[in-house]
């Protein structure tokens, strides 16, 4: 029942209880108000117990209210007097005379029903405190009875305690003599049966003893088959005792007969027991193969635990491996040729021979993989098992695939290009090493035991990687051969039948335009190179030899590079020479007749045509060689500088000889220029020849207003320029251009001067010829060279000695006294240098230069 419950019911016992005392307290109105303890337990609540104590009159004094407020209507409660009559308004007081009624009749039951109360409420109060005082005695009192019989409690079991410890050491003691005579029954035990062991060990080995070749006589033992584990074990033992006891009696000197007569029937033990174990053994491995044919695998593993014990299952070992068929079956190793190499009489290509090993090598992985599986449920020992499987794999299977394919050609007779070069070869061995090493790898994962296969698969290539550097430079050399020979086989054109003509310089200039170096072969070169190394890469374990191969490679390539373009120069250079040659011929005297003049200069127009044509053939040879030098630096800078780095001093090195390579090429292209730069004055100076004439600067004074356009030579020339060098602002770049062009400017100034100095000049002719001189220096200025364009500047100043007066001399050149020596020559040059007296007057000026 809950416990709410329980306390209203308590609550009701207590009403009923009170009320019955109420009743009697209103009837007798003497018997004093009785309170009952059990009142104050629980949840306790004055206005309860108020309410128990008044609820008897309450009642009958709510039912007289509530007649009285019929009677005489609402009554507030502001009219109640203190005493509990009632105040009667004014205008009722007539009608309420003699009316004096109490608001409570019950009030005066009420103040002696509290008054009885607070007196019950002391006596409860001190009988509580007196049950208290008596109750703190008696905690008192059980409390220290308890305290005693703790502390009692407390020395019982430090004595249990003391009990229990000398219990534990007693136990502790027994115990370990328990064990030492444990330890002497085991080791009783064990000698008993080693000793029972030893005698068996003895009758059998007498039975083995009793003469040579005889193994009729023996224990049932020997001949069970059920008990050939047993019988191998024990006859293992006997031998390995007998050979121990032989090999002991052979190094000490016998001295008595009985020695030697011990000796020699153990030897005679031992011949029989080499004899059994051979049968059984053979027994044994005759068992094995008969179940490996049916795939019992629980008799194979049986067999194989039992011949563990002879020469640690070596020869259970060999024996499986050397039956597998893919090492005894012929069809099979036939089939792995056909797949790789092709049918007989086919040449195979790289790529089939990698996917032919790729598919190949992932049959293998998938034999020994299955194979695995076997020898892991058969053998005790299958990482060994493993390791002579996956050894007889490389050694005979990968290793007769690899002497078919890789067949390591001659150096002094190379194959020919026509069956694919040592090339060929190059890439076979590069294919078939990288998918070896894949197999390698593979094989590994499925399990080799301790076999180094990576080790055993680099050996295979042992003797192809010795002589593989010199056969990559060899295939190198053999690829550029063949290469040029095809590149001269594309230029022969037939010279012409005409000798003497100028029909032979065009042939000579066809022949070199069919010659002229091509980018395209560089780049192939570089290609070829590229391949050699990444086979270098891949064949050259080492970072040293690796660092060493890919130098000798490099080499190589720097070799054909300087060669092929210095003879590309060379042979841009035949055409400026043969163009200069055809100049000198037709370089006439002053005494001929004007037919042969005439055919002397259109043959020299058809040289000078020769000559601008070579000029620009060898200035594409000069932009092709440098492209051609660009590609290789930049292919040493991405694939061979970071191969180099490993190898202290291999990257200077190999900058080093790049330069020297190099040289060759700048030297040609040095010499070519020079022939460039010639060809340009000699065409100059032909122009300024025939087309410059002595009234150009020496005009008439016939009052006619002078020319101000520059001469035709003039204009001529510096057309001529223009089209031709401009072939060399796109070949040259940075300081090889500007070197030239100092150089041209430089020339052409000395020409200039020297072209002038045949002439005479008026005054108009020195303006004509500054004029002149300012469309030069307008020309040159283009050149973007201070040394030359300040050469010119000077030029312009010394023409203006032909248009000043004579007295004007001296003043002329005050502020640019370094030009005065070449403008005296000027000043010689003028129509009125002796009319004028000029050579005194300037001598008195300029005693210095006199």
């Amino acid at each position: 029942m809950p416990r709410e419950q329980i306390m209203e019911g308590s609550r009701e016992g207590n009403r009923s209880r009170r009320g019955e005392r109420m009743s009697k307290s209103s009837s007798t109105n003497s018997t004093p108000l009785i309170l009952d303890i059990d009142d104050f337990k629980g949840d306790f609540s004055f206005d309860a117990l108020f309410g128990n104590l008044v609820n008897e009159l309450l009642p009958s004094f709510q039912e007289d209210d509530a007649d009285a407020a019929d009677g005489h209507g609402t009554i507030g409660i502001s009219d109640v007097l203190p005493n509990g009559s009632l105040r009667i308004p004014s205008d009722a007081g007539k009608s309420a005379q003699g009316l004096s009624m109490p608001l409570f009749p019950e009030v005066d039951a009420l103040l002696a029903l509290f008054k009885d109360s607070c007196k019950e409420l002391i006596e409860l109060r001190t009988q509580i405190d007196a049950r208290l005082n008596n109750l703190k005695k008696e905690v008192s009192v059980q409390d220290s009875k308890h305290r005693k019989t703790l502390a009692e409690l407390e020395k019982g079991v430090d004595g249990l305690f003391g009990s229990f410890a000398r219990l534990d050491s007693r136990i502790s003691s027994v115990g370990q003599t328990a064990a030492k005579i444990g330890d002497h029954l085991q080791s009783a035990d064990a000698q008993r049966e080693t000793a029972s062991q030893t005698i068996d060990l003895i009758k059998y080995l007498m039975e083995f003893n009793s003469s040579p070749g005889d193994l009729m006589e023996l224990s049932p033992l020997f001949s069970d088959d059920s008990r050939v584990a047993e019988a191998a074990s024990i006859a293992q033992k006997l031998r390995s005792f007998a050979e121990e006891d032989v090999g002991r009696k052979g190094i000490g000197a016998p001295s008595a007969t009985g020695t030697a007569t011990a000796s020699r029937g153990l030897e005679v033990a031992v011949a029989n027991l080499q004899d059994y174990c051979n049968e059984l053994e053979n027994r044994l491995l005759a068992r094995f193969d008969a179940a490996s044919q049916r795939r019992e695998l629980s008799t194979m593993a049986e067999c194989a635990k039992i011949l563990s014990q002879f020469n640690r299952g070596s020869s259970a070992m060999q024996h499986y491996v050397a039956t597998r068929p893919m090492f005894i079956d012929v069809e099979i190793m036939n089939a792995d040729t056909r797949l790789v190499i092709g049918d007989q009489g086919s040449q195979a290509s790289p790529n089939n021979v990698a996917r032919g090993l790729s598919s190949l090598y992932k049959e293998i992985t998938d034999t020994v993989r299955k194979e695995s599986a076997t020898i892991t449920a058969v053998f005790p020992s299958p990482n060994e098992v493993m390791s002579i499987l996956v050894q007889r794999v490389l050694e005979q299977r990968v290793t007769a695939l690899l002497d078919k394919l890789l067949q390591k050609p001659s150096l002094v007779h190379p194959p020919p290009m026509e069956d694919g070069g040592l090339l060929m070869y190059l890439r076979m061995l590069a294919v078939a090493y990288e998918k070896s090493q894949e197999l390698a790898k593979d094989l590994h994962t499925v399990g080799c035991g301790d076999l180094d296969v990576e080790g055993l698969t680099e050996s295979l290539f042992a003797a192809h990687k010795e002589e593989y550097p010199e056969l990559e430079r060899a295939s190198l050399r053999q690829l550029f051969k063949a290469k040029i020979e095809e590149l001269r086989a594309e230029g022969q054109v037939p010279e012409s039948s005409g000798s003497g003509t100028i029909g032979r310089s065009k042939g000579a200039s066809i022949a070199s335009s069919h010659q002229q170096i091509s980018v395209t072969v560089v780049t192939e070169f570089v290609r070829w190179n590229e391949e050699a190394i990444s086979r270098c890469s891949l064949l050259s374990s080492q970072p040293a030899i690796l660092a060493s191969n890919v130098k000798a490679v490099f080499t190589c390539l720097l070799d054909q590079v300087s060669q092929y373009i210095t003879e590309g120069l060379e042979r841009a250079r035949e055409g400026l020479t043969e163009a200069a040659a055809l100049r000198e011929r037709f370089v006439l005297g002053t005494s001929v007749s004007r037919r042969v003049a005439a055919a002397a200069a259109s043959a020299a127009e058809a040289a000078a045509a020769a000559g601008e044509s070579s000029f620009k053939s060898f200035m594409v040879a000069v932009q092709r060689c440098a492209s051609s030098v660009a590609i290789v630096q930049q292919y040493f800078a991405n694939n061979i500088s970071r191969l180099l780095l490993p190898v202290d001093g291999a990257h200077a090195s190999s900058l080093e000889e790049m330069a020297t390579a190099m040289s060759n090429a700048e030297a040609a292209a040095y010499k070519g220029l020079q022939q460039c730069i010639d060809t340009v004055m000699a065409e100059v100076e032909r122009l300024l020849s025939a087309e410059q004439k002595a009234t150009d600067y020496r005009s008439p004074d016939d009052g006619i207003a002078p020319d101000h356009r520059p001469t035709n030579a003039c204009i001529r020339v510096v057309a001529y320029l223009s089209r031709v060098l401009d072939a060399a602002y796109t070949a040259l770049e940075g300081q090889n251009k500007q070197a030239f062009l100092t150089e041209v400017g430089n020339r052409l100034h000395k020409l200039l001067l020297n072209h002038w100095q045949k002439y005479t000049f008026n005054p108009s002719g020195g303006l004509r010829l500054k004029r002149d001189i300012t469309e030069y220096g307008e020309y040159v200025r283009s050149f973007n060279t201070p040394s030359v364009d300040e050469r010119f500047e000077l030029l312009g100043i010394m023409a203006n000695v032909f248009i000043v007066a004579p007295e004007s001399l001296s003043s002329l050149f005050e502020g640019t006294p370094s030009i005065r020596k070449d403008a005296q020559r000027f000043i010689q040059l003028r129509d009125d240098y002796k009319s004028a007296k000029l050579a005194a007057k300037l001598s008195s000026l300029w005693p210095s230069s006199s």
